[in-house]
């Protein structure tokens, strides 16, 4: 492959951007497809990074994790954004307890915090109160949360200078097979020619790779958040709380992201959201007190009997980088990386 390929990046959200910067980082001329409304993948998310509480040691799972990460406060640098440092693993069960006991055990940077340890940072206002029922947690100054929107926003802008050409329409049909261009239809009417397609749709990835005879079968799974305005006087606290699977991600001006729902299909449920805002019955007095502000939902892509994310070459020149699930913002950097040394090595 010589230094400089035509690629396609099918894709608007967190992973298409991703993918797009860094191929155009490279030298590489690209196109980066997608329509003008916001990506149905990245709107569910808060943007969680969670690598060194990842349970796993080992595995494709864990090395995606940490390489993200890494690559992820390179990236800070480069694009001038922020990252918010510090996540608190919060135990409601003894066997989580234990687990995050051993966790610990196999990871000089995780501090292991009692029920006791939580109360004190509690009582010095370096906590809010937290729901009923914590028996203990991890804290994690190498995890944290960045703003995904805030993020995809700068990946445009910093592309854009290096001369990405962004395509607001969506792809109809494929032409090609790999040996030679291949040719994008697009709704507008018009057609487009490339040497490699990266396709990073989420969900819309299944149809455009069965048009080319690929099955990549997945499933939706609806996410919900809130953000809430907390009433004056409540303490201020740095780094994310994450509570049977609830994200609560402190933001600017006393507010707070609260998200995000597991809602097998693409219909909201109220009664989630009302779980999701209460903590499943076990919400402290000022989360209850919190006023509302605004909520949204957004689309995960969960592949069906594999694991997430995937990331194959069915034929050369066509690579997928899709179904993340819960965590394309996390693997989103090591999967653009991932498709970039395809294309390098080709």
């Amino acid at each position: 492959m010589s230094a400089q390929a035509r690629i396609a990046v099918i894709g608007g959200g967190f992973v298409g951007h991703c993918c797009a910067w860094l191929l155009q980082q490279q030298g590489h001329q690209v196109q980066l497809i997608a329509p003008a409304t916001a990506p149905q993948g990245s709107a569910a998310a808060l943007g969680l990074l969670m690598a060194e509480v990842y349970q796993r040691r080992s595995g494709r799972g864990w090395r995606l994790r940490r390489r993200s990460m890494q690559l992820l406060l390179q990236w800070q640098g480069q694009l001038q954004l922020p990252i918010q440092r510090g996540l608190l693993l919060l135990a409601s069960e003894s066997q989580e307890w234990e687990r995050q006991q051993r966790l610990v055990q196999q990871s000089q940077s995780l501090e292991l915090l009692s029920a006791a340890d939580l109360s004190a940072r509690v009582n010095q206002a370096a906590l809010p109160e937290l729901p009923n029922g914590v028996i203990g947690g991890v804290w994690s100054e190498g995890d944290g949360q960045l703003d995904p929107m805030q993020w995809i926003q700068r990946l445009q802008v910093a592309s854009a200078e290096q001369g990405l050409e962004r395509v607001e329409a969506n792809v109809i049909g494929i032409d090609g097979n790999g040996g030679g261009p291949w040719t994008l239809r697009l709704d507008n009417s018009s057609k487009l020619s490339s040497d490699w397609l990266v396709i990073a749709a989420g969900l819309g990835s299944s149809g455009l790779l069965e048009s080319l005879g690929h099955s990549l079968p997945m499933e939706p799974v609806l996410g919900q958040a809130l953000e809430l305005q907390l009433h004056r006087g409540q303490p201020a606290w740095s780094g994310c709380l994450i509570w049977k699977g609830i994200n609560l991600v402190p933001r600017p001006n006393g507010r707070i992201w609260l998200g995000a729902t597991l809602e097998p299909g693409d219909k909201a449920s109220a009664p989630a959201l009302a779980e999701l805002q209460s903590l499943e019955g076990t919400a402290p007095g000022w989360l209850q007190q919190a006023q509302v502000l605004r909520q949204w939902q957004g689309l995960r892509a969960r592949p069906s009997g594999q694991p997430a994310p995937v990331l194959e070459q069915p034929q050369p020149h066509l690579l997928v980088v899709s179904g993340h699930y819960r965590n394309g913002i996390l693997l989103a950097p090591a999967c653009a990386e991932w498709a970039a040394t395809q294309i390098q090595n080709s």
